[in-house]
């Protein structure tokens, strides 16, 4: 697969929905991870993120204006033992719960399918991070009706070991903007990751469209002490 850069992934689409990317910096000294959401509507628009314990939720910016939870609340990032878990819903309780009884990652979300918003059946994309002993490894994973069929429900994982320094893997829920939504395919997209955090942050929060991205998370975990380091971004209450 072609490395392509992910500025130029993000640039193509007004609409990627939520993704998640894992990878290496470039000098192989950190596993870094990020996560987005955008949204359409004014509930979707609502929210930022805030963080709580090790990992992050999804908060309403505004309380009046949250018109329905489901499916945008939820924490997308929490942290078990050596284990970072990263998702688009709250399946991460469910992948945090089964992980902590001694089932794996897959065994997790064969007890969940695609989220039921009906007709865009939107995708449940989730990640899990593995550091330890000077190591890493990580999987993705996505959950997908079977092109808009709501009684078939399509899995796939994809698990890395020895990724290259400088690389990562990119996954989205959508292809782009439509009505229905058009779910991801294939599998994730290999981009570039360099060393810089900060400059890496600001170069996805500014290719994310302005007017539907809404909040960005990126932690650097360093492979070596398993320190970690984050960054959040939150269109809502930014100084303008």
């Amino acid at each position: 697969m072609k490395k392509t850069a992910i500025a130029d992934t993000l640039k193509a689409t007004s609409y990627p929905g939520r993704g998640i990317l894992i990878g290496c910096s470039e000098d192989g000294k950190n596993v870094v991870t990020a996560y987005f959401i955008m949204g359409r509507s004014v509930n979707s628009r609502n929210r930022i993120f805030a963080e709580e314990g090790e990992g992050i939720r999804t908060q309403a910016f505004d309380e009046s204006k949250l018109s329905d939870p489901s499916l945008i609340i939820y924490a997308p990032v929490r942290v078990l033992g050596n284990t970072t878990i990263v998702t688009n819903g709250d399946q991460t309780d469910t992948v945090y719960d089964l992980m902590a009884e001694g089932k794996t990652f897959e065994e997790a979300l064969r007890t969940r399918e695609f989220e039921p918003d009906d007709p865009n059946y939107t995708p449940r994309i989730s990640g899990i991070i593995n550091v330890e002993d000077g190591r890493y490894d990580f999987a993705m994973s996505i959950l997908k009706s079977n092109n808009g069929d709501p009684s078939s429900c399509l899995r796939f994982t994809f698990a890395y070991n020895d990724c290259a320094a400088g690389e990562g893997h990119f996954i989205h829920t959508y292809k782009g903007d439509g009505n229905p939504l058009p779910s991801f395919e294939g599998e994730p997209k290999l981009v570039a990751i360099p060393n810089d955090m900060e400059k890496f942050t600001n170069m996805l929060w500014n290719n994310l469209n302005e007017d539907n991205k809404v909040s960005l998370f990126v932690r650097y975990i360093d492979i070596a002490t398993g320190i970690t380091h984050t960054i959040i971004k939150n269109k809502n209450g930014q100084e303008e």
